[in-house]
């Protein structure tokens, strides 16, 4: 009998939690996982804090953190972003939120033992989304670190860039990175070049990670603000965002 398709969708939610809430905005984060019990079509949760102001440097921010969910079908998804009372917890209690809706398109490795199930096609065109995250070895963590400003700065003045973030589960040792682009192209372009290839090539060569997941998606939807920056709403996405 052939296996099924995968049909899995991730969610991933940016938040600025307000002055007023940031114990509850802690309090969430060492809840973890914990705190999507019994959503119905989770495959895996990771709920991340967020460097300074967004960021990929080593300050960690007070108020900014992201929560990425990995659901089996899209109506799960479309549910949990939609009618959750967590996500509707996060409205109220914060200045900023942003919600991205996507198909992963490509995956190569794994987190905490998950690997993610491509249930797309690499768009020929429009936007698309990277994740990178990594468990980084405590031993060479300083050197790792030590290719975070150049990269933070090629990407802020990256082409094609609608949206980068640096996210973490732990300090130091445990790391991640967002971004939305324009197209395959724009993304290549920053991929294949200056301090970001720079970064890769010493992580490969000198074993830098323990565990590690690269995965593309295909953006279904963005709506929300983050950093300032308002996104469109879904029916608009399809033609750019905002």
């Amino acid at each position: 009998m052939p296996s099924a398709v995968s049909d899995e969708v991730a969610v991933l939610l940016l938040a600025d939690t307000a002055p007023a809430s940031l114990l509850w905005g802690w309090s969430n984060m060492v809840r973890g996982p914990r705190a999507l019990r019994g959503t119905p079509g989770l495959r895996f949760a990771k709920l991340l804090g967020s460097g300074f102001e967004g960021g990929f440097g080593l300050r960690p921010s007070k108020s900014r953190q992201g929560l990425f969910a990995v659901f089996s079908n899209a109506a799960a998804a479309d549910a949990f972003a939609d009618d959750s009372a967590l996500v509707a917890t996060y409205q109220t209690r914060c200045t900023e939120l942003c919600t991205v809706k996507m198909r992963p398109c490509a995956s190569r490795g794994s987190w905490d033992g998950n690997a993610l199930s491509p249930s797309a096609s690499h768009p020929a065109a429009g936007p698309i989304a990277a994740l990178t995250r990594a468990s980084i070895r405590l031993r060479l963590a300083p050197a790792f670190w030590r290719y975070a400003p150049a990269a933070q700065h090629a990407i802020d003045s990256a082409a094609g860039c609608r949206l980068a973030v640096g996210l973490g589960e732990a300090p130091f040792l445990r790391q991640a990175t967002f971004s939305v682009w324009d197209d395959v192209a724009a993304m290549d372009a920053y991929a294949r070049s200056g301090a970001h290839l720079d970064a890769i090539r010493a992580a490969q060569h000198k074993h830098y990670f323990s565990e590690s997941l690269f995965a593309r998606f295909v953006v279904l939807g963005m709506r929300g603000t983050w950093k300032g920056r308002t996104y469109a709403s879904e029916p608009e996405f399809a033609h750019g965002l905002a």
